[in-house]
Protein backbone atom coordinates (compact mmCIF):
# COMPACT_ATOMS: atom_id res chain seq x y z
CA UNK A 1 0.00 0.00 0.00
CA UNK A 2 1.33 3.42 -1.00
CA UNK A 3 2.22 5.83 1.81
CA UNK A 4 -0.53 8.37 2.47
CA UNK A 5 0.55 11.92 1.59
CA UNK A 6 -0.61 14.20 4.41
CA UNK A 7 -1.62 17.26 2.36
CA UNK A 8 -4.75 19.11 1.21
CA UNK A 9 -4.72 17.46 -2.25
CA UNK A 10 -4.88 14.00 -0.69
CA UNK A 11 -7.55 15.23 1.74
CA UNK A 12 -9.71 16.41 -1.19
CA UNK A 13 -9.14 13.15 -3.07
CA UNK A 14 -10.06 11.03 -0.02
CA UNK A 15 -13.16 13.21 0.51
CA UNK A 16 -14.28 12.55 -3.09
CA UNK A 17 -13.62 8.82 -2.69
CA UNK A 18 -15.64 8.71 0.54
CA UNK A 19 -18.55 10.55 -1.11
CA UNK A 20 -18.49 8.14 -4.09
CA UNK A 21 -18.35 5.09 -1.80
CA UNK A 22 -21.29 6.37 0.24
CA UNK A 23 -23.32 6.79 -2.97
CA UNK A 24 -22.73 3.14 -3.94
CA UNK A 25 -23.93 1.70 -0.62
CA UNK A 26 -27.69 2.52 -0.94
CA UNK A 27 -27.77 1.20 -4.54
CA UNK A 28 -26.03 -2.03 -3.53
CA UNK A 29 -28.30 -2.43 -0.51
CA UNK A 30 -31.39 -1.96 -2.70
CA UNK A 31 -30.02 -4.53 -5.18
CA UNK A 32 -29.40 -6.98 -2.32
CA UNK A 33 -32.98 -6.51 -1.06
CA UNK A 34 -34.40 -7.09 -4.56
CA UNK A 35 -32.32 -10.26 -4.93
CA UNK A 36 -33.45 -11.50 -1.49
CA UNK A 37 -37.09 -10.93 -2.46
CA UNK A 38 -36.61 -12.70 -5.82
CA UNK A 39 -34.88 -15.58 -4.04
CA UNK A 40 -37.83 -15.99 -1.65
CA UNK A 41 -40.21 -16.05 -4.62
CA UNK A 42 -38.03 -18.62 -6.43
CA UNK A 43 -37.86 -20.85 -3.33
CA UNK A 44 -41.66 -20.71 -2.95
CA UNK A 45 -42.21 -21.45 -6.66
CA UNK A 46 -39.71 -24.31 -6.58
CA UNK A 47 -41.35 -25.89 -3.53
CA UNK A 48 -44.79 -25.44 -5.10
CA UNK A 49 -43.68 -27.14 -8.35
CA UNK A 50 -41.99 -29.97 -6.45
CA UNK A 51 -45.21 -30.55 -4.49
CA UNK A 52 -47.24 -30.52 -7.72
CA UNK A 53 -44.86 -33.03 -9.30
CA UNK A 54 -45.12 -35.33 -6.28
CA UNK A 55 -48.93 -35.07 -6.41
CA UNK A 56 -48.98 -35.89 -10.13
CA UNK A 57 -46.73 -38.90 -9.58
CA UNK A 58 -48.96 -40.02 -6.71
CA UNK A 59 -52.04 -39.62 -8.93
CA UNK A 60 -50.47 -41.89 -11.55
CA UNK A 61 -49.66 -44.51 -8.90
CA UNK A 62 -53.12 -44.35 -7.30
CA UNK A 63 -55.36 -43.89 -10.34
CA UNK A 64 -53.35 -45.70 -13.01
CA UNK A 65 -51.38 -48.50 -11.31
CA UNK A 66 -51.78 -50.56 -14.50
CA UNK A 67 -49.43 -48.16 -16.33
CA UNK A 68 -46.46 -49.62 -14.41
CA UNK A 69 -47.19 -53.18 -15.60
CA UNK A 70 -48.19 -52.19 -19.10
CA UNK A 71 -46.32 -53.76 -21.98
CA UNK A 72 -47.04 -50.65 -24.02
CA UNK A 73 -44.22 -48.11 -24.32
CA UNK A 74 -46.29 -45.15 -23.13
CA UNK A 75 -43.38 -42.71 -23.03
CA UNK A 76 -42.90 -43.04 -26.79
CA UNK A 77 -46.42 -41.64 -27.29
CA UNK A 78 -45.49 -38.22 -25.88
CA UNK A 79 -42.70 -35.91 -26.92
CA UNK A 80 -41.79 -32.30 -26.20
CA UNK A 81 -42.55 -30.43 -29.42
CA UNK A 82 -41.52 -26.92 -28.41
CA UNK A 83 -39.67 -25.62 -25.38
CA UNK A 84 -38.69 -21.96 -25.21
CA UNK A 85 -36.96 -20.38 -22.26
CA UNK A 86 -36.76 -16.60 -22.09
CA UNK A 87 -34.43 -14.64 -19.83
CA UNK A 88 -35.65 -11.83 -17.60
CA UNK A 89 -33.21 -9.17 -16.40
CA UNK A 90 -33.36 -8.51 -12.67
CA UNK A 91 -30.81 -5.93 -11.46
CA UNK A 92 -28.21 -7.18 -13.94
CA UNK A 93 -28.94 -10.90 -13.56
CA UNK A 94 -30.37 -12.87 -16.48
CA UNK A 95 -32.92 -15.26 -14.95
CA UNK A 96 -34.56 -18.08 -16.94
CA UNK A 97 -38.34 -18.27 -17.34
CA UNK A 98 -40.43 -20.82 -19.19
CA UNK A 99 -42.05 -19.06 -22.15
CA UNK A 100 -43.42 -21.83 -24.37
CA UNK A 101 -44.04 -25.49 -23.60
CA UNK A 102 -45.82 -27.67 -26.11
CA UNK A 103 -46.00 -31.45 -26.37
CA UNK A 104 -46.86 -33.68 -29.27
CA UNK A 105 -48.86 -36.81 -28.60
CA UNK A 106 -48.42 -39.50 -31.21
CA UNK A 107 -51.50 -40.74 -32.98
CA UNK A 108 -52.66 -44.00 -31.51
CA UNK A 109 -55.63 -46.28 -31.94
CA UNK A 110 -58.21 -45.85 -29.20
CA UNK A 111 -59.43 -49.37 -29.97
CA UNK A 112 -56.02 -51.03 -29.65
CA UNK A 113 -54.86 -49.29 -26.46
CA UNK A 114 -56.56 -49.42 -23.04
CA UNK A 115 -59.03 -46.66 -22.10
CA UNK A 116 -56.76 -45.23 -19.36
CA UNK A 117 -54.00 -44.18 -21.82
CA UNK A 118 -55.69 -40.78 -22.36
CA UNK A 119 -55.63 -40.05 -18.62
CA UNK A 120 -52.03 -41.24 -18.38
CA UNK A 121 -50.90 -38.96 -21.25
CA UNK A 122 -52.75 -36.01 -19.72
CA UNK A 123 -51.03 -36.52 -16.34
CA UNK A 124 -47.69 -37.16 -18.06
CA UNK A 125 -47.97 -33.85 -19.97
CA UNK A 126 -48.57 -31.96 -16.71
CA UNK A 127 -45.70 -33.84 -15.04
CA UNK A 128 -43.30 -33.02 -17.91
CA UNK A 129 -44.13 -29.33 -17.73
CA UNK A 130 -43.77 -29.32 -13.94
CA UNK A 131 -40.41 -31.14 -14.15
CA UNK A 132 -39.12 -28.50 -16.56
CA UNK A 133 -40.42 -25.74 -14.24
CA UNK A 134 -38.58 -27.38 -11.32
CA UNK A 135 -35.30 -27.42 -13.29
CA UNK A 136 -35.76 -23.79 -14.36
CA UNK A 137 -36.46 -22.65 -10.79
CA UNK A 138 -33.45 -24.60 -9.52
CA UNK A 139 -31.26 -22.82 -12.08
CA UNK A 140 -32.91 -19.50 -11.24
CA UNK A 141 -32.23 -20.08 -7.54
CA UNK A 142 -28.55 -20.89 -8.19
CA UNK A 143 -28.14 -17.66 -10.20
CA UNK A 144 -29.89 -15.63 -7.49
CA UNK A 145 -27.69 -17.17 -4.77
CA UNK A 146 -24.57 -16.31 -6.76
CA UNK A 147 -25.79 -12.76 -7.46
CA UNK A 148 -26.73 -12.29 -3.82
CA UNK A 149 -23.34 -13.53 -2.66
CA UNK A 150 -21.47 -11.13 -4.99
CA UNK A 151 -23.69 -8.17 -4.05
CA UNK A 152 -23.27 -8.88 -0.32
CA UNK A 153 -19.49 -9.11 -0.76
CA UNK A 154 -19.43 -5.75 -2.59
CA UNK A 155 -21.67 -4.17 0.02
CA UNK A 156 -19.40 -5.45 2.80
CA UNK A 157 -16.33 -4.21 0.92
CA UNK A 158 -17.72 -0.68 0.78
CA UNK A 159 -19.37 -0.72 4.19
CA UNK A 160 -16.66 -2.46 6.23
CA UNK A 161 -13.42 -1.76 4.36
CA UNK A 162 -13.37 1.13 1.89
CA UNK A 163 -15.56 3.67 3.75
CA UNK A 164 -13.86 3.18 7.17
CA UNK A 165 -10.43 3.31 5.46
CA UNK A 166 -11.28 6.61 3.71
CA UNK A 167 -12.64 8.02 7.00
CA UNK A 168 -9.42 7.01 8.84
CA UNK A 169 -7.29 8.59 6.10
CA UNK A 170 -9.30 11.85 6.26
CA UNK A 171 -8.99 11.94 10.06
CA UNK A 172 -5.23 11.27 9.87
CA UNK A 173 -4.70 13.98 7.23
CA UNK A 174 -6.79 16.54 9.17
CA UNK A 175 -4.82 15.85 12.35
CA UNK A 176 -1.52 16.18 10.46
CA UNK A 177 -2.63 19.44 8.77
CA UNK A 178 -3.90 20.83 12.06
CA UNK A 179 -0.59 19.89 13.79
CA UNK A 180 1.36 21.51 10.96
CA UNK A 181 -0.75 24.66 11.23
CA UNK A 182 -0.25 24.82 15.01
CA UNK A 183 3.49 24.27 14.58
CA UNK A 184 3.55 27.13 12.05
CA UNK A 185 1.78 29.47 14.48
CA UNK A 186 4.21 28.50 17.27
CA UNK A 187 7.24 29.06 14.98
CA UNK A 188 5.83 32.46 13.92
CA UNK A 189 5.41 33.50 17.58
CA UNK A 190 8.94 32.35 18.44
CA UNK A 191 10.35 34.27 15.44
CA UNK A 192 8.34 37.36 16.43
CA UNK A 193 9.63 37.16 20.01
CA UNK A 194 13.23 36.78 18.74
CA UNK A 195 12.87 39.85 16.53
CA UNK A 196 11.43 41.84 19.41
CA UNK A 197 14.32 40.83 21.68
CA UNK A 198 16.84 41.74 18.99
CA UNK A 199 15.28 45.17 18.61
CA UNK A 200 15.71 45.84 22.33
Amino acid sequence: MAKLALNKTTLNREGRRLKAFKQFVPALDLKRKQLLSARQEAVAALENNQEQLALLQQQVVEQLPMSADSKIDLNSLIQVKQLTINYVNLVGLELPKLAVFDVEIAKYSVLLLPHWVDDFLNLQTKALRTEIEVKIYQQRLELLELGLQKTTQRLNLFDKVLIPEAQRNIRKIRIALSDAERAGVVRAKIAKNKRRRMQL
